[in-house]
This record gives structure tokens, sequence and C-alpha cells, in this order.
């Protein structure tokens, strides 16, 4: 006899990115008040990084910032010399995420000139802050020492609820409150940990035509190898 599974679909999902979907807790809040200073960042670069682990709300207090600065979107990893102009474009401000992945230092060098030559800002993602990277290129090294550097910490059980609840609310997947209570103190406490849950969770639901259970999320966190103890 054939089992009873429901159908999945791989429909994209679509994060919402606005600054009142960002939860602020104290191992964020340095992050969040320094975009939201902008653009009274002082001189003379003008400009922020942002170092965190995967998952940890750099990406949207990215988007945050982009949207009120209208700055580039750029992906450092990808940039070249020969296009930097073009990456900018018309604008003075400009948003680089991948510091840690880039592909080079000259092409680094000449946006960030291109910015202050124009006044603008700039504000950078990296799970690594500048000074543990080993960039090459001297100017650039001083460069990106001028800029201060906020770091997103470990986050407190109580953001992790939060976290746990916009990543389901982002798939439309309903979760109440006592399910929440169970994950939190027995998952993994770290960003991605509630990303690769919140995503396990939502498979298996589909898969079984079920709605999100503690029995369901005790499940979960065992396919996640994460100790748990018993539901009653």
């Amino acid at each position: 006899m054939i089992p009873e599974t429901q159908m999945t679909f791989g429909f994209g999902i679509r994060p919402a990115l606005g600054r009142a979907d960002f939860l602020v807790s104290e191992c964020n809040r340095d992050a969040a008040v320094w975009v939201d200073r902008w653009p009274d960042w002082p001189p003379p670069a003008r400009g922020l990084v942002i170092a965190g682990p995967p998952e940890s709300g750099k990406s949207h207090l990215g988007a945050v910032w982009r949207a009120r600065s209208g700055a580039a979107d750029i992906s450092a990893s990808s940039l070249s010399v020969s296009a930097v102009p073009v990456a900018l474009g018309e604008t003075s401000d400009a948003l680089i995420d991948g510091l840690d992945v880039r592909a080079s230092d000259e092409a680094l060098f000449h946006l960030y000139n291109m910015v202050a030559e124009r006044r603008g800002s700039i504000l950078i993602l990296t799970r690594v802050p500048p000074a543990r990277l080993a960039i090459e290129l001297p100017d650039l090294a001083s460069r990106l020492a001028t800029l201060p550097v906020v770091t997103i910490g470990v986050p407190d059980e109580a953001l992790l609820a939060g976290v746990l609840s916009k990543h389901f609310a982002d798939r439309q997947v309903t979760v109440h409150e006592d399910v929440l209570a169970y994950l939190v103190p027995r998952m993994e406490r770290s960003f991605e940990g509630a990303r690769r849950l919140a995503v396990r969770l939502d498979a298996l639901a589909l898969a079984e035509g079920k709605p999100v259970t503690r029995r369901l999320a005790r499940r979960a966190l065992d396919d996640e190898g994460t100790d748990s103890v018993s539901e009653d």
C-alpha cells in the first residue's frame, strides 16, 4: 500500500526585509542603531562594517539601508576594476556583500575611492572583520581600518524564538507558541541552526500533510542530531 504523502513544490521563499521585520536583541542592537543613524555616519569615510555569522541578519540590515540610501548592491566576489563604474552607476553609495570572499583588492580599493569622491557612504557585510582578513593591498587595508565595525553575536533564546517565528512566517507556516517554547531550549543556538530547523520542519509538515506539532518538532531535532528530552 502506498503511504499517503503530500507532494511538495520548490516555490521560492520571499523573506520580509523591511525595517519593522528586523528583530532586535542585545546581540545585534549596535548594528541596527548604526543603520538607523545613516546618513549621520562620522567622517571621513562615512562607512560601516557589519560582521556576523551566516543568517544573522546582515543582508536584512543591508536591504534596509539600501532601500533608504538607494545604494548600489555589489557582490565583492565578482567585482573587477573595470566593472566598478558600471557597478556603482549614478549613485554615490555602495552596499558590498561578501568582503571575506572578495576577488580583487584593487577593485575594492577603486570602488572605495569612487564612493569617497562622490561623498557617498559604504556599507560592508562580512562574516569576518577586515582586520582578520589577509588583505594584500596596504592602501585598501588602511582605508578599511578607518571604518567602524559592529559585530552581531550569538543570539539569546528570545531572539532565537523570534527568528524561528520569522522563518516560519516567511514560509507561510503556522507554528504555535508551545512548539516554539519546545524548540528553542533544545535547538542549536545559532542563526543558521534556526534557518535549517525551519526548513526541515516545513518539509516534514508538507510531506506528511500535517501541522507543525511538538511531535514533529522532536523529529526535526532528531534529524538535526540535536539532543532532545522527552516531550512529556
